[in-house]
């Protein structure tokens, strides 16, 4: 290996390690900042605890109601994500011709690339003014609000990983289905896409962690009440809204501040759950070329 090569070798290798260094600075961060709280409040009451009331006096750091906010929200946006998004990478990559292809593909991607905030005001300023109008609701700005515009942002990314796991399942396996007699849209749904199984829950998985980091939107459009939600239509306050909304007023070092990393702490923990499923998925059971990857 000459002198050139070893220079890239060790900057590339800087490059990749890095990403690591960061990822260990903010776990480290996170759990420095969140633990205080978690120790004084208890790791139960704080996650369990119904009651979010930071400013009170004595506080209550429950943060029940933020988690199942998150879960609510991020339920509903799948409802809308998953068969838009898999239907569309479908129809994409297995019936569309190559015109439609040329045009449906990068207004996906295009959708991928719209700012967040920008979703935020679309649906603050016209979906939830709608929504309440068309349901005659007490407010526009509530879970099934947040789930929607979630779930529209979320199609592109269902969709680009879906399509990318048709792409390598090979084309004999549909030969093979239409030899022995199915049609079109039996090939698609009992041959193409248990081929294409892993990558599409891996697809999902993905999503959901993509949702559930979610901030500015949910800030925007779900309404900020941090109670436990006996319907879709309540306002909520997911985990992620919580911090943007209330860090730039807790006094830094106090219990308030450290509760908000603790949430912090949480919503990185199940993201990460999320991510190592997926890779899991990934790993063991994508097949490509009916070999293992």
């Amino acid at each position: 290996m000459g002198l050139s090569d070893k220079i890239y070798k060790y900057i590339f290798m800087t490059v990749a390690l890095s990403s690591f260094v960061f990822l260990i600075g903010i776990i480290i961060v996170l759990f420095s900042e969140g633990l205080p709280v978690l120790s004084s409040t208890g790791v139960m009451a704080f996650i369990f605890g119904k009651s979010w009331y930071p400013t009170s006096t004595p506080p209550e750091f429950g943060i029940f109601p933020l988690i199942s906010a998150s879960l609510v929200v991020t339920l509903g946006a799948m409802v809308v994500a998953v068969p838009v998004g898999i239907g569309s990478a479908l129809y994409i990559h297995e019936i569309a011709g190559v015109k439609q292809k040329m045009i449906l593909k990068p207004v996906v991607e295009l959708l991928g690339a719209i700012p967040s905030i920008i979703f935020g005001f679309f649906g603050m300023l016209i979906v939830a003014p709608f929504l309440q109008d068309l349901l005659h609701l007490s407010t526009g700005q509530c879970a099934f609000t947040g789930a929607l515009i979630l779930g529209i942002m979320a199609i592109p990314v269902l969709c680009s990983i879906s399509e990318d796991a048709l792409s390598v399942v090979p084309k004999s396996y549909r030969e093979a289905s239409y030899a022995l007699g199915a049609n079109r849209w039996q090939t698609l749904w009992k041959v193409i896409m248990p081929a294409a199984g892993s990558g599409v829950s891996t697809s999902i998985i993905l999503g959901i962690s993509r949702v559930m980091g979610e901030t500015m939107t949910v800030l925007l459009v779900t309404g900020g009440a941090a109670m436990i939600p006996k319907s879709i239509f309540d306002p909520v306050r997911p985990m992620t809204s919580t911090i943007a909304a209330e860090m730039g007023e807790a006094a830094v070092g106090g219990a308030h501040y450290h509760a908000l990393f603790a949430i912090g702490l949480v919503l990185f923990l199940i993201t990460l759950m999320m991510n190592m499923i997926a890779e899991y998925i990934s790993r063991k059971y994508r097949m490509k070329l009916g070999q293992d990857v």
